[in-house]
């Protein structure tokens, strides 16, 4: 198992350098760097402008450089510019460029700074991941135990009306987009058109105090589109399972029915199941965006569109970091809970 573990981690550092490469390129393109220019100096500047004030803040240097640079492997470039400043990549605000360390990446834990929330990116992921790790939470404490309860009844007894209605719903919730389900949720359950104001609070009030008035739908509607996949898949494990050899035989010593699900069944069952829910992990970082977005509550998701509308290069390369991380690290766990689940896979 070390042996496996090791090796999977390998696997993860280069998959995490590739991916991270690809990133970078595309944030660093010319285009995106002369917005970024012009955003930050004067959108009237010309060509030459543009890449005067690219070449003086190290902009333009080659790619593989820049990217070292950034993960902190490369010393931080130091240029005197042509209006005869000197600048280092590595200064602190105010800080000399002769004082500046020599290192600042990702590996050092410098982040960089964001230009449109004027703060380090690294404070501002880690508060915007916490109140998503919150959303969450939340939605997998909801979502996990409603689907596999949905998919082992319906699984129990495959063909009974039962079984067609619990299958019904949940094709229903995954068909169901979050965009869709959650202006329908406002819509119903917020809007005074219709009079049902169940929920007074907004999404933006549950950052600092969050309560099921104000946070109750976003968590619905994640858990909705969710919940329908894990159901399909524990359902069809389950049903699988029902019919095995070894569930016959049970069945023929007369071990009562519960007994069956609970100690034979349901372990086998879940093997499957495992797998999905892990998943969802990468899934809730790209679903929040749409949810977060719809309700205005600024976690990780929100701030992405942020990024990603205002050209914020560092914070978007922040992003992508703790993304593929998140990914990477659910896949690791995945395959290790995979193989303790099922004795029948072996990892040498």
């Amino acid at each position: 198992m070390g042996l496996f573990i090791l090796r999977r981690l390998g696997v993860m550092i280069l998959t995490a350098l590739v991916l991270t490469f690809i990133v970078f390129f595309l944030t660093n393109l010319y285009p995106n760097l002369e917005k970024l220019s012009k955003s930050e100096g004067n959108f009237r500047m010309t060509d030459d402008q543009v890449a005067t004030y690219l070449g003086n803040r190290g902009y333009l240097e080659p790619l593989p450089i820049k990217y070292a640079q950034w993960l902190g492997v490369a010393p931080g470039w130091v240029i005197t510019g042509t209006d005869g400043e000197t600048r280092a990549r590595c200064a602190e605000p105010g800080q000399p460029a002769e004082e500046a360390k020599s290192f600042c990446g990702i590996i050092q834990g410098d982040w960089g700074f964001s230009t449109v929330f004027k703060e380090g990116v690294g404070s501002i992921v880690a508060t915007r991941l916490a109140l998503t790790g919150r959303l969450m939470f939340w939605v997998m404490l909801l979502m996990v135990p409603s689907a596999l309860l949905l998919g082992v009844l319906a699984g129990m007894k495959e063909g009974s009306p039962l079984d067609r209605s619990l299958s019904t719903f949940s094709i229903a919730t995954t068909a169901t987009p979050e965009y869709v389900s959650g202006v329908l949720f406002i819509a119903v359950f917020t809007s005074s058109a219709v009079g049902l104001k169940w929920f007074k609070g907004t999404a933006a009030s549950a950052m600092d105090n969050p309560n099921f008035e104000n946070f109750f739908l976003p968590v619905l509607t994640i858990a909705l589109y969710g919940m329908g996949y894990i159901a399909r898949m524990t359902r069809a494990s389950m049903a699988e399972v029902m019919t095995a050899q070894y569930i016959r035989t049970a069945r023929l010593k007369g071990v009562s029915f519960p007994n069956i699900v609970m100690r034979h069944a349901l372990r086998n069952a879940l093997i499957a199941p495992f797998t999905v829910i892990m998943l969802q992990f990468p899934w809730l970082l790209n679903g929040v965006v749409i949810v977060e977005t719809l309700f205005n509550y600024k976690g990780f998701g929100w701030t992405l569109v942020q990024a990603a509308q205002n050209n914020d290069i560092e914070l978007l390369l922040g992003v992508s970091v703790v993304s593929v991380i998140v990914v990477l690290v659910t896949q690791l766990i995945s395959d290790i809970g995979y193989v303790y689940l099922n004795p029948r896979i072996s990892v040498n």
